[in-house]
């Protein structure tokens, strides 16, 4: 990689570093959906329970992402990840080893996983990599770290639904363990940006100032309205097609194959936005990028059931799965500047987390009550036509002296 792209040591080592924490925390959460059926049968467990802890790990990692952005603004996004792996692996080591059951198992896969992902998952690895990089090259610095998650997503649904065929699913989640601490120790070095350069560069500016300029600009308030579509989108694929799939005759592989090809094709897809956001306007790539969730949704739920419409879905949606996080955190860098970065992309995501949690839970209540997924993915195309509506106003327009280089 050139020394033109990369500005300085630090900002590869946090590069590499966040990859790898990414990789690791997004590939594991990709997986949950894979265990519905060793949790009904190992746990009692009701899809609708299910869902809500889902919901739950969602809405926590929501709440929690710029909890953990206000810490890695302040002391350090190594440090805001480190802990959240330490939170990572305590939820994992409670699934398995107990108590697992009733709340307990909402705690353990709903409140510590959730909580975890807060800084382990996309926020504060993406929002500190994009503080060492230009406005010009930050979209593909935070491409390339969200392709990182798409590595995860390919690989690690295999790894699961063979392990859990082989050893089980207690088995499988102690394998988990190991992949935490190699994320315990990758978060070590994700570095801060330089001082000298942060102060050269950007106004003065204290945390309630910024706040009150997020929430006062309409493109903000836009952004957070838009990203809530992109959780419940997402999260109503990862969780639910497993069932969605067998409920409509076609096996687990089947589920594993698309959740597997949406991991490869995303790091085409996230490269690539990466890319055109350096030459196209960020806002209304994502209105492309919503009006295309809704054609293939419709196309996927509304064909017969086949395991190449399953290839069709994994292969395209899989395109435009974390798409969105680049474009979206370059225009709040953009806009805003990067020194309150991953507390403001933090607030963003919440919102997309609440958007979550409402397509884990209400993907469940729906099949327990109808029966059936279809409401939920009727949610899914209308939200997304609104998604792509609500970006066109934004102004993009730095307001800080940072932002504009």
């Amino acid at each position: 990689m050139s020394e033109r792209f990369i500005p300085n040591k630090l900002a590869f080592i946090t590069l590499l570093a966040a990859s790898s924490v990414i990789l690791i925390s997004m590939g594991l959460r990709q997986t949950f959906g894979l265990f519905f059926s060793a949790f009904e049968e190992g746990l009692n467990c009701t899809r609708t329970e299910f869902g809500l802890a889902i919901g739950l790990q969602m809405l926590f990692w929501g709440m929690f992402a710029p909890i953990f952005g206000i810490i890695a603004d302040k002391f350090g996004g190594n440090k805001a990840v480190f802990i959240g792996f330490i939170i990572f692996g305590l939820g994992i080591y409670m699934l398995y080893s107990g108590p697992n059951t009733g709340i307990f198992f909402q705690i353990s896969l709903g409140v510590l996983v959730g909580t975890a992902l807060g800084a382990t998952a996309m926020s504060v690895p993406v929002s500190e990599v994009g503080k060492h990089f230009s406005n010009e090259k930050r979209t593909i610095a935070t491409g390339m770290v969200t392709a990182a998650a798409s590595v995860g997503y390919f690989l690690a649904p295999l790894f699961t639904q063979y392990t859990l065929g082989v050893a089980g699913w207690e088995q499988t989640l102690k394998y988990f363990m190991y992949f935490i601490l190699f994320g315990l120790i990758a978060s070590i070095f994700i570095l801060p940006k330089k001082q000298a350069y942060i102060l050269k560069t950007e106004k003065k500016q204290n945390f309630t100032e910024a706040l009150i300029e997020a929430f006062t600009h309409k493109g903000y308030i836009l952004l957070v309205a838009g990203f809530f579509v992109c959780g419940f989108q997402i999260t109503l694929v990862g969780t639910h097609v497993p069932g969605y799939m067998q409920d409509r005759g076609l096996g687990g592989w089947t589920a594993t194959i698309i959740l597997s090809l949406i991991g490869l094709f995303n790091i085409i897809g996230t490269l690539g936005i990466g890319y055109l956001g350096t030459k196209y306007s960020k806002k209304i790539l994502l209105s492309i990028l919503y009006f295309l969730r809704a054609i293939i949704i419709a196309i996927f739920i509304f064909s017969p059931p086949s395991i190449y419409m399953s290839i069709f879905f994994g292969i395209t949606f899989g395109l435009l799965w974390l798409s969105t996080v680049p474009p979206t955190n370059g225009i709040v860098a953009q806009i805003f500047g990067t020194k309150y970065l991953s507390t403001l992309f933090g607030i963003v995501f919440f919102s997309h987390q609440v958007g979550a949690f409402a397509g884990s839970f209400l993907g469940g209540y729906f099949y327990d009550l109808y029966g059936s997924y279809d409401y939920a993915w009727y949610i899914a195309i209308a939200l997304s036509m609104f998604a792509t509506l609500v970006h066109l106003p934004i102004d993009e327009k730095p307001l800080t002296v940072e932002a504009a280089r």
